[in-house]
């Protein structure tokens, strides 16, 4: 068996502060499990968190990061029942990093892996998944034919949001960063989709719906399309704005809600799954979409875990179309 590591933040700062060290194998406490990771998920709080960015919560280094992975059990702790050695499982928000070979968790905070679906595309897809249900099922009632418009349609969270959506019959406008990421958006079934590089989103979501605007605004980009977010709203319209890719939503006067009764909320995926039965009857629904072979999930790039900080380094370029994934050294190179 390969020496298990981890990947530590070692200092607030770029890619470069984030370090292997080598660890000893976990021992489960009494409510716990000890996992071997077979694909662990990159997100964009992971990089919050390591360049210090104000979020819910702000570890201090040295911390490892990441928030999800799925691996198979590998021990026990004294007090488990109804899992068993072997099993297929994975978890998120769980209180402990996931940039490692290996990881106690609490069971209370594993989900099953249903068997038809594979590693890459769980630790890919999972918290994508869970924040699009949040996004549709429980920030406002969405019926067939409500207009929606989604910013990084070609992302990670994006392509999953736009095919879902669809599926519910709501008109989706998209909004993407290069004319190739326009093309992906379409493709997924985005009823129109916009260059906000090169066009003025403002103005064609404006010309496309006829001066009405939309109802929902699903904004993960942050400082770059929040005030135009706000300026595509239908009267008591909503801008849910759930990532910061491009900084931070700097503080705008309240006022500017006034005119047309608009509502604003930035919702994180750790509140909504707090519950282990909010948790799994979520997960329920996530996996109905990823067990679907017909629901693109890109999977741009595939790194050894030990290149942790050139996954960070691709995910801030905006360059990537889809997920990224660490897979333990190990599995990739078997000799080590």
């Amino acid at each position: 068996m390969a020496s298990p590591f981890e990947i530590m933040v070692t200092a607030i700062g770029g890619p470069e502060v984030l370090k292997s060290r080598s660890i000893n194998m976990p021992l489960p406490a009494p409510n716990e499990v000890v996992l071997a990771h077979t694909a662990i998920g990159v997100n964009f709080v992971d990089i919050y968190l390591r360049a210090g960015q104000a979020h819910s919560h702000n570890p201090q280094p040295p911390f490892v990061p990441g928030i999800n992975a799925v691996g198979n059990i590998m021990a026990l702790g004294s007090q488990i029942q109804g899992l068993q050695i072997g099993q297929k499982v994975t978890y998120t928000n769980a209180g402990v990093g996931s940039y490692s070979t290996h990881v106690a968790v609490s069971a209370e905070r594993l989900i099953p892996v249903p068997p038809d679906v594979d590693d890459v595309r769980v630790a890919a897809g999972l918290v994508r998944a869970l924040t699009c249900q949040y996004l549709l099922k429980q920030m406002r009632q969405l019926n067939p034919g409500t207009r929606v418009l989604v910013h990084a349609a070609a992302g990670g969270v994006g392509q999953i949001l736009v095919q879902w959506a669809k599926r519910l019959g709501l008109v989706v406008l998209a909004t993407a960063g290069s004319d190739i990421k326009v093309q992906t958006a379409l493709a997924l079934g985005a009823d129109f989709a916009i260059n906000y590089r090169t066009q003025d989103f403002v103005s064609e979501v404006n010309q496309i719906t006829q001066g009405q605007g939309v109802s929902v605004v699903f904004d993960s980009v942050g400082k770059d399309t929040f005030e135009g977010s706000l300026k595509c709203l239908e009267p008591k319209g909503l801008v849910v704005n759930f990532g910061t890719a491009s900084g931070q939503v700097e503080g705008f006067a309240l006022q500017e809600l006034h005119s047309k009764s608009l509502w604003v909320c930035r919702p994180t995926l750790r509140t909504y799954i707090a519950n282990r039965h909010d948790m799994l009857s979520m997960s329920a629904e996530a996996f109905e979409i990823l067990c679907d072979p017909t629901i693109r999930l890109d999977i741009d790039t595939l790194l050894p875990l030990s290149q942790a900080s050139e996954a960070h380094r691709l995910l801030e370029s905006r360059t990537t179309q889809g997920a990224i994934v660490l897979i333990p050294d190990s599995l990739i190179n078997p000799q080590e």
